[in-house]
């Protein structure tokens, strides 16, 4: 095998693991300014 099948591999290791971080980040705040909102709405 080539060196550049490796680097691919890697690369699209790479994109799949920033994009779960985002995806996870982004519900996270999501959830997080929901609970927020609650809060506030209590008072």
């Amino acid at each position: 095998m080539t060196h550049q099948f490796f680097i691919i591999a890697s690369f699209a290791v790479t994109v799949a693991g920033l994009l779960w971080l985002s995806v996870s980040s982004y519900s996270a705040m999501r959830k997080s300014e929901a609970l927020a909102d609650d809060l506030k709405n209590e008072r």
